[in-house]
């Protein structure tokens, strides 16, 4: 078998709250896997073993693939986890056994993906039952999903201010961002802006040449970085590695060498077209 990564769009129902969903094959060997903040959490569900949820992350996670392993991948939004039993900062950096946390519907998930004939047929399956489980559970919280829009980075807005904007105390806001995404609203300010400088290199977006920048450091200007060396502080905080080692000195894949446009897609829809100078 050799090693593969497929990454697409969710079925069009779970677009509000999935970001978006994968199959990975692992070759012969043993593959490392670096995990990266996204603001969301993460379903894993290897094809014969048990499936895992992958909590909020503040930083890098790495993890070792066995050989040959097939697994089916679902990436939510932030503020749009699975209904779980816990708050989400409870689970923040973690790897956690699904069934610990949700049981039957962790079982469900399990035979829903082991018995399939296909790894596509069984992410169909999986995003089948997690769109039933929506359906069942209680309304997202409007007040959260509206914060993370407004924290995404293409309109940087002070956290004080959002907190106005959305008729709550700062500390309610904190309150609420923790027991929804299971960050405070800076940590997840600053992993979006992260994640807006990644999906503008995997889009090959141009530099609009704000402060006459080109290349990474035009893309961290336009997601919001004071400069280079405040990109690269971030991106080693985040990932544990420098921009260029990330990226292999490219802007336009990711080291790993995968194809993310199905996740960066949605992530660029909100922002504005910048006017090159």
């Amino acid at each position: 078998m050799d090693e593969s990564y497929l990454e697409r769009a969710p079925v069009a129902a779970l677009a509000p709250v999935v970001r978006s969903v994968w199959i990975q094959r692992t070759g012969s060997a043993p593959y490392t896997q670096r995990h990266l903040p996204t603001g969301g959490v993460e379903l894993h569900l290897p094809i014969g073993a048990r499936p895992r949820l992958l909590g909020p992350l503040t930083g890098p996670s790495i993890e070792i693939l066995p050989p040959r392993t097939v697994l089916v991948g679902v990436r939510f939004h932030p503020g749009a986890a699975p209904p779980l039993p816990e708050v989400l900062d409870d689970l923040v950096d973690q790897r956690i056994d699904l069934q610990d946390l949700w049981g039957v519907t962790a079982e469900r998930l399990a035979e829903e993906a082991n018995g399939a004939r296909t790894p596509e047929a069984a992410l169909t399956r999986v995003q089948a039952l997690l769109l039933q489980t929506y359906r069942a559970s209680a309304v997202l919280d409007p007040l959260m999903r509206e914060a993370v829009r407004r924290l995404m980075p293409w309109d940087p807005v002070r956290i004080a201010a959002l907190a106005g904007r959305l008729a709550i105390s700062p500390s309610q806001l904190r309150r609420r961002c923790l027991h929804a995404v299971g960050l405070s609203p800076k940590a997840l300010q600053r992993t979006l802006r992260f994640q807006g400088f990644l999906a503008l290199a995997q889009a090959g977006a141009a530099p609009s040449g704000r402060r006459d920048a080109d290349g990474i450091a035009g893309l961290a200007a336009d997601t919001g970085y004071a400069d280079h060396a405040h990109l690269t502080r971030e991106c080693v905080r985040l990932t544990g590695v420098s921009p260029v080692l990330l990226l292999r000195g490219s802007v336009d894949r990711c080291g790993c060498g995968h194809d993310h446009t199905a996740s960066f897609r949605p992530f660029l829809a909100a922002r504005p077209v910048p006017a090159r100078r």
